[in-house]
């Protein structure tokens, strides 16, 4: 049974799905709902409160004076995650559009270790254009508290503080839309560009890869990753989709891969029109250059934000760097990236 008040919070939602609405319908006071019309597991019951304690604020702590009549959307996110990027120029033209009624709060809750560093989160909001409060949850603790299950995750607290609807990940917005009445409104337009623009789900067949032994799948290089020491690796004699392989010497953490030597080289073979990778400075923070190929060519009219036509880039931040984008149809690809010198830290392959 549906409860025929008027809230911008669902309309905040029913935006990042791709519906049109301003004036949409809430579910009656009770469990909030979750985006298969089920309750909510293990959501706080008052989640302000949980919120305003968080000890480390970026772009200003919100008060609950500030925060009063509003309703407040809450994004889990962290800043090296694609899936937690795309999403930003939504959140950016709500929080614009809406300010008068409408309070965006980022939870950074980090996936790596370098995601921890508040500096590193400081630069990455001004980089990416985020005015709004952000809360660090290094900890884990409001993920937990929220019963939170994946980047990026949505919430909607309406003006008596009372969860009333959540999302988590990207995609099937259709779920979304099943709990909403959603007629035509005035929304901003929204456009992702660059690393922000919308997935082609359509040709998305790569899953995330990620390259630290704690996570890793589909490893191809003769006789498996060795942990935590150096180790001369050959590239696999075939290259599947999906699988990916290491050459020459290279350290394999949990979390991330280091080429200990010049020249050497991670392949994967992919098929989307996107190709991201999260990489990381060497220790002593020194730039790392590295070169991309496509099917052993330079990229041309396939390279993306952070290489040139030729293939070349550098790591000089610890972040996703975008890679590839295929221009024409898209087919199978294999990528090798090269690097210049020891050092750089490799974490997870990501597509769109």
């Amino acid at each position: 049974m549906f409860n025929k008040r008027r809230s911008l919070g669902f309309s905040a939602i029913a935006l990042f799905a791709g519906v049109a609405t301003t004036a949409i319908c809430l579910a009656s006071p009770g469990a909030p709902v979750g985006i298969d019309g089920t309750a909510i597991a293990d959501t706080p019951p008052d989640p302000i409160p949980l919120l305003l304690a968080g000890r480390t604020w970026l772009n200003g702590r919100p008060t609950p004076e500030t925060l009063r009549g509003k309703v407040v959307l809450v994004n889990f996110w962290t800043y090296s995650c694609i899936n937690s990027l795309r999403p930003l120029p939504y959140l950016r033209a709500w929080q614009a559009k809406y300010r008068d009624r409408l309070v965006v709060i980022g939870v950074h809750t980090p996936e790596f270790g370098f995601e921890k560093d508040p500096a590193k989160v400081r630069r990455a909001l001004t980089d990416l254009g985020i005015d709004y409060p952000v809360v660090l949850d290094s900890d884990y603790a409001l993920w937990r508290q929220f019963g939170n299950q994946g980047w990026p995750g949505f919430y909607v607290i309406d003006p008596q503080g009372r969860v009333r609807g959540y999302r988590v990940g990207e995609g099937d917005y259709a779920a979304i839309q099943r709990l909403l009445d959603a007629p035509p409104g005035d929304i901003p337009t929204v456009d992702g560009q660059g690393i922000e623009k919308a997935p082609d789900w359509v040709d998305l067949a790569s899953p995330e890869t990620y390259v630290g032994f704690d996570k890793a799948i589909h490893f191809r290089s003769p006789g498996g990753l060795r942990q935590r020491r150096s180790f001369a690796y050959s590239p696999a004699p075939d290259l599947p989709l999906n699988h990916w392989d290491l050459s020459g010497r290279w350290t394999v953490g949990g979390e991330f891969a280091t080429p200990d030597e010049r020249s050497a080289r991670i392949r994967i073979r992919f098929h989307a029109r996107d190709l991201h990778l999260v990489l990381g400075t060497p220790q002593d923070g020194r730039a790392a250059r590295f070169r991309v190929l496509i099917d052993g060519k330079a990229p041309g009219a396939n390279h993306r934000t952070d290489v040139d036509p030729d293939g070349w880039g550098e790591v000089r931040q610890d972040r996703l760097y975008q890679l590839v984008r295929q221009t024409g149809a898209i087919a199978d690809r294999t990528v090798t990236i090269e690097f210049e010198q020891p050092g750089a830290r490799v974490y997870v392959f990501t597509f769109g």
